[in-house]
């Protein structure tokens, strides 16, 4: 567990940001605890005292995922940071790593730096920059980790789902390196299979994490892709999930590209516009 270091105490209240009005609540089962949200959708919950606490279950399968990598410090590059919760775990989990942040909503950061202690976080570097133009930045074989974890208010932007994009993070990835996604979808889950189709155009080895209820298309949710040149450690992975507060499947291998059965992967040039959640979904 990690204290907070000289911290000025976060304010509640409402603040402009570039889409939208943020939100700074706290949490009051947890004294280290803040939810952060734009125009009313949960972006990031921190705990100042324990970044170890991954509130939302789809950051904390992630966090997973990182788990099980092979151990020591990573090169890791997110796109979207918000609250830049998954960062403060691996800076804690994994003492040495070097990040890279790309968030294209300058004030946000800028609320979260004043309010949410960001500038206490070893080696974490934020620039104001949208993740597709961030990523065309850096050099080939630089990261360990990619994580997209992009959202622009209720969905996710079109552009960071397409083949350009997954090619470009390949080339940036070492050889070893694993790719992280968030996606949110619903019924049918039509967008999801068609980005895990593109992944898997770029990738050979993935896997996907989900409650059973999102995978059956009951409802809306937080599907989690991780993928990679080389084997992933889907095993441990998916005892991890399994074992969770709230079980997640995973999905690998043969069952993956049976779920992806005919979908076609998305381009530039034919993108699928991310689907928008039903209000509350994310509240």
């Amino acid at each position: 567990m990690s204290k907070r270091r000289n911290a000025s105490t976060p304010v509640p209240g409402e603040y402009p940001v570039r889409f939208g009005t943020a939100e700074l609540l706290a949490d009051a089962d947890r004294p280290g605890g803040w939810l952060v949200s734009v125009e009313g959708v949960a972006q990031s919950y921190v705990d100042l005292d324990d970044p170890l606490h991954l509130e939302f279950d789809y950051v904390r399968r992630m966090g997973d995922v990182v788990d099980c990598l092979p151990s020591g410090p990573l090169e890791a590059l997110h796109l979207g940071g918000a609250g830049c919760t998954l960062p403060r775990y691996i800076a804690a989990t994994r003492p040495g790593s070097r990040q890279l942040v790309f968030d294209a909503d300058g004030p946000l950061i800028e609320l979260v730096r004043e309010h949410l202690d960001l500038r206490s976080v070893p080696q974490l570097r934020v620039r104001i920059s949208d993740g597709r133009a961030g990523v065309a930045t850096r050099h080939d074989d630089s990261a360990d980790l990619v994580v997209a974890d992009v959202f622009q208010q209720f969905s996710m932007p079109s552009e960071v789902a397409t083949l350009e994009f997954a090619t470009e993070v390949a080339r940036v990835l070492r050889s070893s390196g694993t790719y992280l996604m968030n996606i949110a979808d619903g019924p049918g889950l039509l967008f999801t299979r068609r980005v895990a189709a593109t992944i898997a155009e770029v990738f050979p080895h993935a896997l996907m994490l989900a409650e059973p209820g999102v995978l059956r298309g009951r409802r809306y949710g937080n599907i989690v892709l991780a993928a990679s040149k080389t084997d992933l450690p889907v095993t441990a992975v998916a005892g991890l999930v399994a074992s969770a507060a709230f079980p997640a499947r995973c999905v690998a291998g043969e069952d993956l590209k049976s779920f992806c059965g005919k979908a076609k992967p998305l381009t530039d040039e034919n993108r699928m516009a991310a689907p928008i959640p039903p209000k509350g979904s994310f509240s």
